[in-house]
């Protein structure tokens, strides 16, 4: 994905949005199912979404709206070509790192053995039923708690949206929280289907079609 109008995220940036993820994150209904320990959770979150940071900034497009970071958009151009050896390397080196926040953090095993029963909904496996390639997906859409209610995320969202239409993408996400799907669904996104495995959580699945 490519955007002339949104702030593409540099290295320097990361430690930001770090941040900036665990303020939105740290309530998320996901994140309170695998991480039930509050103080587990505020210990174990920021080491996660720095591993995650990490990994995303060489396989996925980061943007923001400005550089004031007050948001986050995390995208994977399914369509684009990419380096195989890097991509599985980042992607096992950030699995080695995860896997070590967890067991240091929580030396019960606990949290470690939620993430291996959560693991359906953090890899976004649903999206190989779409059999789509031509397809934009939604790793995180976030936006600084006092930044709220001032219509980044739907910028965000739009600019994503103007590109799949553009490129006659699809765009797929997940949400864990029921209170975000009427806003997805007014961006012309629809629930695709809805996962309940191993734990009372729900992930809805949502798809916008090829424009």
């Amino acid at each position: 994905m490519e955007s002339d109008k949104l702030y593409r995220v540099q290295r320097e940036d990361l430690p930001k949005l770090e941040q900036l993820l665990y303020a939105c994150f740290k309530h998320d209904p996901l994140y309170e199912t695998l991480i039930p320990d509050p103080e587990v959770r505020e210990r174990l979150m920021p080491e996660l979404f720095h591993c995650d940071m990490d990994e995303f900034y060489e396989t996925c497009e980061i943007f923001s709206d400005s550089a004031d970071l007050n948001g986050i958009l995390v995208v994977s151009d399914e369509a684009e070509p990419y380096n195989i050896f890097q991509f599985y390397f980042a992607e096992a080196r950030a699995t080695l790192q995860t896997d070590t926040y967890l067991i240091k953090e929580d030396h019960t095993l606990k949290t470690f053995h939620n993430f291996l029963k959560g693991v359906d909904y953090l890899n976004s496996s649903w999206t190989d039923q779409l059999h789509q390639n031509q397809r934009l997906h939604i790793i995180y859409l976030a936006v600084d708690p006092n930044m709220q209610h001032h219509g980044i995320a739907a910028r965000l969202m739009q600019e994503a949206i103007d590109y799949a239409d553009t490129h006659r993408m699809m765009i797929s996400l997940e949400t864990h929280n029921e209170k975000n799907v009427e806003f997805y669904q007014n961006l012309g996104f629809k629930v695709y289907g809805i996962m309940k495995q191993n734990f009372p959580l729900k992930q809805y699945c949502m798809i916008r079609e090829i424009q």
